[in-house]
């Protein structure tokens, strides 16, 4: 036999297992053989095989399946199996057992049952033509119903009638109709018409008629060349709502507690209608137990109670196709009771009927009637089973099946468990179930008999059979159903018998046989099943094509693929008979099938790991006996996508950064795209995330960020996952539900539930507590326990209202408090406590202030807390004075001055005394000392400090406690002639009664005066003599502004200033300068120069080499501070610095910019500092190295600023880095109120710092850095003021840098540069000026040749009657618009300034008048003209002026 495939979907590109290549497989026939064989589907007689036809007759694919039926051993079972699966079946099963009992007695050869086998095979073989539009529009087919109306077609009235009827078909199908088994005239009614290209009926009443006449049976047959196709019997049924018959209802009278069934019985409508109870006032009837509404409608009352007659009862029926609702006359009840109050309270009361009166009675059932009945029900469709039953109390019902337990996933109960439903019943659900009524009185039972029927239901549906020329085929009709249904073959709606007798055709049952179809054997076949409980009707048609072979894919399709994956190259193809395909690779001759390929029947080469040799071009060819089609497919292999660094887990703290890194390797010549997702949904990229090719980063991650993170590799080929979580530390949750117990006079316990942690464990619980005398709404620390409890015991306090919180602490923070407690107050009692830190001082020379610290809510113990104050003189006999006082201070008045007295402070409230308090001394107020020292004597110790020594006062003249002796001093003058000195008066502090001191930091070679103080509480005493002294000469500082310039490479200028700070005559400067050439230094050369020389030229005598430079200036005493500068590297060379210097910033109102050869001039000096003590520093006396950083630009300021000599203007400390870890290399740049810190390290990243300061008043402040926030600016500093500077490691304290010392500079110092002598500035100038005299030149002589004022010829001739400026002799030379003249000066904001215009004559005039010529021209000369505001400074607007700038230099 022969079949016709079509192998291959577009849309089968998924990885197939691969299928085994077993012989058995006779539905795959890959291997035709030209040997003709016997048919061997033919009779089966028991044990024999009975061939029917001659080898001529044996298809290709018959004889190729015998062939391959030798190779096996045994398929007995499989071929009883397919035979009883074959045969045509009666209405039981048990004419199985024969059949095999028969086939076990008989055995015949295996090859025998293996060709039975495939010849059945063979006969289900057919499938669907292809979906490509080409083939199916060439392709002929008979028709094929597509859509249909419903069986039950059920209409409203109120619109048009459709019954749907629509084919498929090619040629495209006719339609007709028939009408009650009879043909349906559609021309001769003029109401129907049939849509255009469908056979779908449309019954128009627009015009009139009535639906009712159309009702019946109506069937649609499609019909072309092939074949006719019938669609299922449709029912037409027009939907009625009938009314509701008119009747008066008389009202119903019922005994309380009696049961009652208000019946509905409604009207019979098309399809039944929804039936539910209201009462006439449409408001819903309440249902429960009790009262309930059945399934049939009605409404039935268990037991009636008096409240039952409040309302009235109407049945109300909704018909769905009319949407409308019909209301039935309303039932009402007239309730007999023996308790005719109706009390609302016993509605609630848990045995009402007793309450009331109603006699307790068992269980009845009100619906079904009696003990047992039966229920049929059809297979597929709900079966509800009710039980509605009486009694008093209202009786429980349940459900129960006899012999088996409900279906759990089918089965609900409804109604208040009244009704019990089964959904999609099956065969399995008949049996026995009962219901079972039950109350305090008893119980009773019903059991229901149900029967499981089926109309008929599909087991085969026939398919439609596409066969080649020759080729073999079946279509099966298999139903069943209870009863069995009966199965009718039809060919073109006609019944088979009165069909053309077909010999190729064989009816067996369910079963049609086809043999050798040939092209006249194209039919559609109709199946009917059918029972009593219903009919399906099947079509499916027999077409017979013969078709070359063709591809189905695109051609020359590109495949890429992934190394070491499995792939499959799709190649479809169609033809009848069925082509067989072989693939061959890159034009080779040999088949590929077998080894790592593997070729399916779809036609589809599986290559089952794909290696880099497997690239290449893939034909594949289908043949078929009419010709054959071929198709290449090119092979790409890319390398996979993988994740070589996944993201790792990680726990971070709320508020912190987290980094998932995600880094992949790929295919370079496909596009990567790197997507993230949390907890496996698409990850949202907010403000607080980025995203980046190899890493996922969050910026302070919230709570909300937990969770799993998955990083998505892919290309268009593949992808690669990898996955890590995110734990988040937060703060835990607030603790709740706080409770009191074990109430007692002093304690109490409180329980609390813990919050969640917040992945980080709780460490510790604090509990607060508030009161709401004293100090209400704010809350006190109480106790703190572990974090592994959740109650405590609380000590209290007396006389205390108390209200708790609770707070949660873990290594991320702190909770939010918890919600407050209830209050819980305490009993009275005494204070058992005094008030502390009591004193007694004096606040003027006759008084003494006693103060204490007020005693708390938790001490005061009762109310209306008070003191008592008791105080008398030390040393007395004189009895307590004593007052009550309610605040917490009292002043005692008219004391001597500064006498000691005994002081007493003792708690009281209305329970009470507290116990007796301590005596504490205090002191009356002081008054100013009586007397000075005497004696002073001063010693110069050197340069900057003077020894003092004096005589000490008498205790009895200090007249309070003595704090201090105070030198005040004061620098009159300096040595040095044309100095401006600063006389601000300096103080310096001796704490105690001390005899010596000695005073530091004054200015060398300088006049001072002093006088000494005491110093008591009350403030100074009298000031001894004057003294005065004279400091001697000292080191002068650094020279100032020390600048190394290169004009080229022969010679290096070098420029300085003289020092800051002479501190005494300067009698030379000292150079000393030294040829280095990376780590080599040459030797060292020394120039001496004189003091008043600034500038020196060196001629370089290497030209590679670079220089540096140190210079100082001397005095008698010695050389002071050096500055040190480099030569500036050459272009090529870089820096051999770790890092360049740091200018300070440009002062306001300098401008121009500092030349690239120009450098910072440092000043470096060493000297022995004493300075506080500093955690981590040693040492006291310290030898600091301090350097001065100044800007290149030169000052104008005509004196010397002041200042002390041992610090500069900035510091720096030139250290080499060191192995471990430390902090170098720490430079200050200061100005008068701020200073920029930066300081080198070999920290890790991430590390933080702390720069701790202290001024000369030994007030210490310390700034936190974090973590690469370098440089950082010191502000709030003080003008003049010495600071020494640290800077260590947060984290190690003990890691620290040197202590520097620096100075900020005093308010009044002016080191702008002057912007005149800029020699960039002066060029500049100089070039405007010239191009500006030529436009002037220009404009004047366009002037002389027309210009619009009058010009007399000759100096003596009068001015005309004309001029109008005749009586002053002035005159107008403006242009009549009065503009200004072209190229006339313009202000720097871009606007002209008319009124002072720059052409103006007089402006060019010594005078107010012009000079002229006899010819008229000009001869006065150019001068500036000056400004109003010429006199208020030397910084006014116009000197800023460019052509100001420009008339000057002219």
């Amino acid at each position: 036999m022969r079949r016709l495939a079509a192998r291959g979907a577009a849309g089968d590109a998924g990885e197939v297992a691969a299928p085994a290549a077993d012989s058995t497989d006779c539905a795959r026939g890959r291997h035709p053989s030209p040997r003709r064989l016997i048919d061997l589907c033919a009779i089966w007689d028991p044990g024999v095989f009975l061939p029917a036809v001659g080898w001529k007759r044996a298809s290709g694919f018959a004889r190729r399946r015998l062939n391959e039926a030798e190779t096996l051993n045994s398929v007995r079972e499989a071929q009883l199996e397919l035979l009883e699966a074959a045969r045509p079946r009666g209405p039981g099963s048990r004419e199985r057992g024969p059949v095999l009992r028969m086939a076990r007695q008989q055995q015949p050869p295996p090859w025998v049952h293996a060709a039975f086998l495939l010849c059945l095979l063979s006969l289900s073989g057919a499938i669907e033509i292809p979906m490509d539009p080409s083939i199916q529009n060439e392709l002929s087919q008979p028709p094929t119903i597509t859509k249909q109306s419903v069986k039950d077609h059920i209409v409203d009235p109120r619109d048009n009638i459709l019954i749907e009827c629509e084919a498929k078909g090619n040629p495209a199908p006719s339609f007709h109709w028939t009408r009650n088994s009879r043909f349906f005239n559609i021309a001769k009614d003029p109401r129907v018409s049939m849509r255009r290209r469908s056979g779908t009926l449309v019954i128009d009443f627009r015009s009139g008629g009535r639906p009712e006449e159309y009702e019946g049976e109506y069937q649609c047959f499609a019909r072309n060349k092939f074949g006719t196709a019938l669609s299922n019997r449709i029912r037409l049924q027009v939907s009625k709502s009938p009314l509701w018959p008119k009747e008066n209802l008389d009202p119903v009278v019922v005994q309380e507690g009696a049961p009652l069934t208000l019946q509905c019985n409604p009207p019979p409508g098309l399809p039944s209608p929804v039936i539910f109870w209201m009462s006439s006032s449409m408001e819903p009837i309440t249902q429960d137990k009790r009262v309930s509404q059945g399934h049939n409608g009605d409404l039935y009352f268990s037991n009636v109670m008096l409240q039952d007659m409040q309302t009235d009862y109407s049945c109300n029926a909704r018909f769905h196709f009319t949407h409308t609702i019909q209301q039935k006359n309303a039932f009402t009840l007239k309730v007999l009771t023996n308790n005719p109050y109706n009390d609302s309270s016993l509605r609630n009361h848990p045995d009402i009927y007793s309450a009331r009166g109603v006699a307790e009675r068992t269980p009845s059932f009100m619906y079904p009637q009696g003990t047992a009945s039966s229920q049929m029900v059809l297979r597929g469709m709900d079966l509800v089973l009710e039980c509605i039953a009486s009694g008093v109390p209202t009786p429980d019902i349940a459900w129960y099946k006899k012999g088996g337990d409900l279906p759990s996933d089918k089965a609900k109960f409804e109604n208040f468990n009244k009704a019990l439903r089964i959904t999609n019943v099956s065969e399995e659900d008949s049996g026995e179930y009962f219901c079972l009524a039950s109350n305090k009185m008893g119980s009773i039972r019903h059991t229901i008999s149900v029967r499981v029927k089926a109309a008929p239901y599909w087991l085969d549906e026939p398919k439609n059979l596409i066969l080649a020329p020759g080729e073999d085929g079946r279509l099966v009709c298999r139903a069943n159903g209870n009863p069995k249904p009966t199965v009718q073959w039809m060919v073109n709606g006609e019944p088979l018998q009165s069909a053309p007798p077909n010999p190729n055709r064989e009816v067996a049952g369910d079963t049609i046989i086809f043999r050798d179809t040939q092209i006249s054997s194209r039919a559609v076949y109709q199946c009917n099943t059918s029972n009593e409980h219903g009919y399906l009707l099947a079509n499916a048609f027999v077409s017979v094509l013969d078709v070359p072979p063709r591809m189905l894919s695109p051609r020359n399709q590109l495949i890429r693929v992934i190394l070491y994956n499995r792939t499959r190259l799709d190649c479809p193809f169609f033809g009848s008979p069925i082509p067989t395909l072989r693939w061959f690779k890159n034009g080779q001759g040999s088949n590929l099938d077998g080894g790592n390929y593997h070729v399916y029947e779809n036609g589809s080469l599986e290559i089952k790991m794909i290696r880099k040799e497997d690239q290449g071009i893939y034909t594949c060819v289908a043949t078929n006996i009419l010709g054959k089609a071929e198709n290449q497919v090119r092979l790409e292999v890319k390398d996979p996508t993988r994740i070589y660094r996944m993201p790792e887990d990680q726990v971070a703290k709320r508020g912190t950064t987290v980094q998932l890194e995600c880094r992949v390797k790929h295919d370079p010549s496909l596009k990567l795209t790197v997507s993230w997702l949390k907890d496996d949904e698409p990850l949202y990229i907010g403000n607080r995330m980025k995203k980046e090719d190899d890493s996922l980063t969050i910026f302070g991650v919230a709570e909300r960020d937990q969770g799993s993170y998955t990083c998505v590799a892919s290309t268009e080929l593949d992808q690669d996952l990898a996955k890590a979580y995110l734990t988040v530390l937060g703060r835990p949750d607030r603790p709740r539900d706080l409770e009191l117990t074990d109430l007692a006079e002093r304690s109490v316990r409180l329980t609390w539930i813990p919050g969640d942690d917040n992945n980080s464990p709780i460490t510790d619980y604090v509990v607060q507590f508030e009161e709401d005398q004293f100090q209400p709404g704010v809350w006190h620390d109480h106790s703190k326990f572990p974090g592994s409890v959740n109650s405590a015991v609380l000590q209290l306090s007396p006389y205390v209202n108390y209200q708790f919180r609770v707070i949660a602490i873990n290594e991320v923070g702190s909770s939010h408090p918890s919600l407050p407690s209830e209050r819980y107050r305490t009993s009275g009692a005494p204070p058992e406590s005094n008030p502390a830190d009591v004193k007694g001082e004096g606040t003027r020379k006759n008084n003494m202030e006693i103060t204490w610290t007020p005693m708390n809510a938790t001490s005061a113990f009762g109310p209306n807390l008070r003191y008592i104050v008791k105080w008398r003189r030390r040393e007395t006999r004189e009895t307590w004075n004593n007052v009550t006082v309610w605040g917490s201070r009292y002043v005692v008045g008219q004391t001597p001055v500064y006498v000691p007295y005994e002081i007493r402070v003792q708690a009281e409230n209305d329970f009470g005394k507290g116990p007796e308090p301590d005596t504490v001394i205090g002191y009356s107020g002081e008054d100013y000392p009586r007397a000075a020292p005497t004696d002073v004597k001063i010693r110069v110790l050197n340069s900057t400090a003077i020894s003092l020594q004096w005589n000490r006062v008498y205790p009895d003249t200090v007249q309070g406690q003595l704090r201090e002796y105070r030198a005040y001093y004061w620098r009159e003058s300096s040595l040095l002639k044309n100095l401006w000195v600063s006389q601000k008066r300096q103080q310096a502090s001796f704490p105690g009664d001390r005899p010596r001191g000695v005073v530091s930091r004054l200015f060398p070679y300088s006049n001072y005066k002093l006088e000494m103080v005491v110093v008591n509480g009350r403030g100074d005493g009298p000031r001894s003599e004057t003294k005065e002294f004279t400091t001697p000469e000292g080191v002068p500082s650094a020279p100032r502004r020390f600048r190394v310039r290169q004009p080229n490479l022969e010679t290096i200028n070098l420029e300085w200033d003289h020092p800051e700070h002479p501190n005494g005559i300067l009698i030379g400067y000292t150079l000393k300068y030294v040829a280095f050439n990376g780590t080599k230094l040459g030797k060292q050369i020394v120039e001496n120069f004189s003091p008043n020389q600034t500038k020196f030229t060196m001629q370089r005598a290497d030209p590679v080499s670079r220089y540096r430079f140190t210079l100082s200036a001397r005095t008698q005493v010695g050389s002071g501070e050096a500055a040190t500068e480099e030569s500036p590297a050459p272009p090529n060379e870089a820096t051999p610095t770790a890092a360049p210097p740091t200018l300070p910033p440009t002062p306001v109102g300098a401008t121009g910019a500092v030349s690239s050869t120009d450098a910072t001039a440092t000043a470096a000096t060493t000297e022995a500092t004493t300075v506080p003590t500093i955690p981590g520093v040693a040492p006291t006396t310290i030898a600091t190295t301090t350097t001065a950083a100044t800007t290149t630009t030169t000052a104008a300021a005509a004196a010397t600023t002041e200042r002390p000599p041992a610090t500069t203007s900035g510091t720096k400390m030139p250290e080499s880095a060191p192995d471990r870890q430390s902090i170098w290399n720490v430079t200050v740049l200061p100005n008068s109120k701020w200073a920029n810190i930066t300081w080198k390290h070999n920290f890790g990243p991430g590390t933080d710092f702390v720069v701790e300061y202290i001024d000369s008043n030994h007030t210490k402040k310390t700034v936190p850095v974090k973590a690469q926030a370098q440089p950082i600016q010191l502000t709030d500093l003080y003008p003049g003021m010495t600071y020494t500077l640290r800077v260590y490691s947060r984290d190690n304290e003990g890691i620290s840098s040197t202590v520097i010392t620096f100075m900020t500079s005093t308010a009044y110092t002016n080191n702008q540069a002057d912007i005149a002598t800029q020699g960039w500035f002066i060029g500049l100038m100089c070039a405007i000026a010239l191009l500006v005299l030529i436009l002037l030149i220009v404009c004047f002589i366009k002037r002389s040749r027309g210009g619009k004022y009058p010009v007399r010829e000759k100096k003596d001739v009068p001015l005309g009657p004309e001029d109008p400026k005749e009586e002053d002799g002035s005159f107008d030379y403006s242009d009549e618009d009065n503009k200004p003249l072209q190229g006339s000066q313009t202000s720097l904001d871009g606007t002209i300034k008319q009124q002072e215009s720059d052409d103006s004559l007089v402006d060019y005039g010594e005078g107010g008048e012009g000079q002229f010529n006899e010819d008229g021209s000009f001869i006065g000369q150019y001068t500036v003209k000056k400004d109003k505001e010429e006199t208020e400074g030397n910084e006014s607007s116009e000197a800023t002026s460019p052509v100001n700038a420009i008339y000057s230099l002219a």
